[in-house]
């Protein structure tokens, strides 16, 4: 069983940024891949990025240029860099752990955190 446990969430107008974080009970090296989905309001969830173990990184198009996602290995945790940030991405952002099919070149989630509300006003 692997906990995950969000931070970062904050309110903050259109343009700025913010940098969330995720800390894991387990070592982050040891899983196979980590990422970051998001909910809006009314929306389903969707897939903002990935990371897989060795570092390839993917993202969704509405948020490549503008968002990275890394990994500190040595404190157990994943961040979601956010710049340039728009209405559009208010949502509630949820860390995920899981494994990564390269047959399929899909992520699966298996474990999730809580979620943090990242509100960007216009």
């Amino acid at each position: 069983q692997v906990q995950l446990v969000e931070s970062g969430g904050d309110l903050v107008q259109a343009g700025g940024s913010l940098r969330l974080s995720c800390a894991a009970s387990t070592s982050t090296a040891s899983l196979n891949a980590m990422g970051w989905y998001r909910q809006a309001p009314g929306k389903q969830r969707e897939l903002v990025a990935h990371i897989l173990n060795r570092g390839n990184t993917n993202y969704v198009a509405a948020v490549k240029g503008r968002f990275t996602i890394s990994r500190d290995d040595a404190k157990n945790t994943l961040y979601l860099q956010m710049n340039s940030l728009k209405p559009e991405d208010t949502a509630v952002y949820y860390c995920s752990a899981g494994d990564y099919s390269i047959y399929r070149t899909t992520y699966y989630p298996n474990y999730w955190g809580q979620g943090t509300q990242v509100t960007v006003s216009s």
